[in-house]
């Protein structure tokens, strides 16, 4: 019994090792391995008729199953890679792999918003951390504490973006200076980028959404020289080295003394002069103020100072790379971006 079935199994791997290697696609070869190995396969069913066989026998018989299976089993697996190979081959023969690549167009952070990592490096630079706070705001944070009278022009609603609860949509990211006195103690140095919203007529130059930079420094014997120093190191670094800088006199309900601050390059629109930022010290009142809020003396203006400034990042996108039209960075005009 046992030399017929040994006999029987070597023609059987013999015959199927030949089907193997004539199998021309996978699926043929899926086919013959369910055939061979499956569960009523041909191989398998030598298993179920090793009860036939003595103990003597069985051992001997069970390895050489073992063994033919591992053996076809190899052999549907190298068919098989040669298979994919072959047709991998096919797909690639008319691919000429020297030639370069197809490119894919890549976009970029928009021009804003690569001012605004920029200008926020440089900050960076000077120990400036970054402070944030929620757009729509309340009349104490955007205009009460900052010193800002009840009858200024900036309260009144052709002005600003009012909702029903009496909230509204800041006018500048100053709110989040307030915030900040809030919640610290000096010394403070933050920069505050973000969006503000006012009621202009939408034209070259205005936006009913824009974008700004805010600053503020608050610490012992802080002085105008120091914020002079700082807004043209910070500018010289954005613009160039051979910028010239002249401080107007101005007037902003919540620094005092204020100023505008005019820059002139060879650059920038043929050397003229041009208004750039708004800055001034801190008004005592909005100490003053904060404290009252806080119901503690942390910002004691007989022992503190500071200064605050701010400036359009949209604008001074305008000015640097000359773009005759504020409208232009919100069309999303891929023509116009992608110069950027």
């Amino acid at each position: 019994m046992f030399c017929l079935m040994e006999a029987q199994i070597e023609s059987l791997c013999l015959k199927v090792l030949k089907e193997i290697a004539a199998c021309g696609d996978e699926a043929q070869l899926e086919a013959l391995r369910v055939r061979l190995l499956g569960r009523g396969g041909e191989l398998t069913a030598f298993s179920d008729r090793m009860r036939e066989l003595s103990k003597e026998e069985k051992p001997r018989v069970g390895k050489i199953l073992n063994e033919s299976r591992t053996a076809l089993t190899s052999a549907l697996e190298e068919r098989k890679a040669a298979l994919v190979a072959e047709q991998e081959g096919k797909a690639f023969a008319g691919v000429d792999v020297t030639l370069p690549g197809t490119a894919f167009p890549s976009g970029a952070l928009h021009p804003i918003t690569q001012l605004m990592d920029r200008a926020t490096q440089i900050f960076r630079r000077m120990g400036f951390a970054l402070a944030d706070g929620p757009d729509i705001e309340t009349e104490w944070h955007c205009f009460d504490a900052l010193n800002t009278p009840a009858d200024h022009p900036a309260r009144n609603e052709a002005d600003t973006f009012y909702m029903p609860d009496g909230r509204l949509l800041r006018t500048h990211t100053s709110s989040i200076q307030i915030r900040t006195l809030e919640q610290m103690a000096p010394p403070v140095r933050i920069i505050a980028p973000g969006a503000a919203y006012r009621r202009d007529e939408v034209d070259a130059t205005h936006l009913a959404q824009f974008t700004q930079m805010e600053g503020l420094y608050v610490d012992e014997n802080v002085t105008l020289g120091d914020l002079r120093g700082t807004l043209e190191f910070f500018f010289r670094e954005l613009l160039g080295g051979d910028a010239e800088f002249r401080f107007r006199p101005h007037f902003f309900p919540f620094t005092e003394p204020s100023f505008e601050v005019d820059v002139r390059t060879a650059g920038l629109a043929g050397g003229r002069w041009l208004e750039i930022a708004g800055c001034g010290m801190v008004d005592p009142a909005v100490f003053h103020a904060v404290n009252a809020r806080r119901g503690d003396q942390a910002l004691d203006p007989e022992r503190f100072s500071g200064f605050a400034f701010g400036f359009g990042l949209d604008r001074l996108a305008m000015i640097q790379s000359g773009v005759p039209d504020i409208r232009l960075f919100t069309d999303g005009d891929q023509r116009f971006l992608s110069q950027f």
